[in-house]
């Protein structure tokens, strides 16, 4: 399926990866009420469609993934629509978060304020070599206010955050893979997309469903004390048991054999 020519254009290929592509390149694809509205439309579907194994999150064009919010529509926002602004931002990056499959953010050119918050919503960072990353707004006498003070202290630390947020300075593509904001840094957009697609293929060998357990787990675990953390996950592991993914592999491993897990059989 491809849906193209929309605010947020949407490709399931054949290997069962949604790529979602922020599709407003004259305006570096600025996230305005429309952009994300649409955006939160594409997520309902893909956690609705049971055959997507996974997402890439991308940007059109070769200057942004997301420039940022879209500064002429928040020059006529009252208090109350900015909160409901805010809330809308924040919305669509935690329903990507709790997408129960891998989601891979590729980061071309500018991802700033609310672009950057759009990626640090995946479950990890790839970029090209021209991205440019930052949170900038403290020079429009604002915050960020779609998750970044929230997930940002959480992949790279509470003081560097400071520092970023604090300063508003641009972080480029190396920097921000030495600090742990991005996994990977490529050449080009174009090998950038290949690996995050092998990845997200490679990663069907293993149990999908198992996989957004462990997600569910992870991010869960982030806001929780170690205890807590231990028995959320005591409490997936042992539910797993009962899943076909969970009998299928253990038994594939003592036969020696490949797992067949249910995912991979169609539907």
């Amino acid at each position: 399926m491809s849906i193209k020519n929309e605010l947020v254009s949407i490709e399931i290929t054949d290997s069962r990866i949604a790529v979602l592509k922020f599709n407003n390149p004259k305006s570096l694809n600025a996230l305005s009420i429309e952009v994300l509205q649409a955006f939160e439309q594409r997520l309902i579907e893909i956690k609705e469609n049971k055959r997507v194994l996974g997402v890439i999150l991308t940007g059109e064009g070769e200057k942004a993934f997301v420039a940022g919010a879209d500064i002429k529509q928040m020059l006529e926002m009252s208090t109350s629509e900015a909160q409901k602004f805010s809330f809308l931002g924040q919305n669509v990056t935690t329903m990507m978060e709790d997408l129960d499959v891998p989601v891979i953010a590729c980061v071309n050119g500018f991802a700033l304020g609310g672009g950057l918050e759009m990626a640090l919503g995946a479950d990890f960072i790839y970029c090209s070599g021209n991205a440019v990353f930052g949170l900038p707004e403290v020079k429009l006498g604002l915050i960020p206010g779609f998750g970044g003070t929230q997930r940002l202290a959480k992949v790279v630390g509470r003081n560097r955050a400071k520092e970023l947020i604090y300063s508003g300075r641009n972080v480029l593509a190396e920097e921000a893979r030495e600090i742990g904001l991005v996994n990977r840094v490529f050449d080009s957009i174009e090998e950038m997309l290949v690996e995050a697609l092998a990845q997200l293929v490679k990663m069907q060998k293993n149990s999908i469903f198992a996989i957004g357990q462990a997600k569910a787990a992870l991010n869960s675990g982030v806001d929780l004390t170690t205890k807590e953390g231990l028995e959320r996950e005591c409490s997936i592991f042992s539910n797993l048991f009962d899943s076909y993914d969970a009998k299928e592999g253990t038994k594939a491993f003592a036969e020696k054999r490949a797992a067949n897990f249910e995912h991979l059989k169609g539907e």
